[in-house]
């Protein structure tokens, strides 16, 4: 396992959302839960060595577009995508959002996701 990082999970489903945090916390790492984007906006921007998670199906303002914006700091975190949806959808979301980013389907694998933090 590599460094403990700052994970901020941005998912709506407390289901999801609480086994990220627990398995998060579980290798070591913060993880700070935010149900939408606009809590997640309401605090500082996260540091280039923190990993977002994000549901790209977010209430509000969706994943997208929190995802554009974090690739337009001047030192973007890690970002990993998440979404149930068909990838045709996924695609449809993600049209125009350009940058570094991962994108895993649910439901995840913690195997996964931990190689990727």
């Amino acid at each position: 396992m590599g460094a403990s990082v700052t994970v901020h999970i941005l998912e709506d489903d407390p289901g999801v959302s609480d086994s990220l945090q627990t398995y998060m916390k579980g290798l070591g790492h913060e993880a700070v839960v935010y149900r939408d984007a606009e809590s997640f906006f309401g605090r500082e921007p996260p540091a280039a060595s923190d990993t977002i998670i994000v549901d790209l199906f977010l209430p509000g303002i969706g994943g997208a577009k929190v995802i554009g914006w974090l690739m337009g700091l001047k030192n973007p975190p890690r970002v990993i995508a998440i979404s149930g949806q068909a990838q045709s959808v996924i695609d449809r979301q993600l049209s125009g959002v350009a940058g570094n980013f991962d994108i895993l389907r649910k439901p995840l694998s913690p195997h996964t996701i931990a190689q990727m933090v």
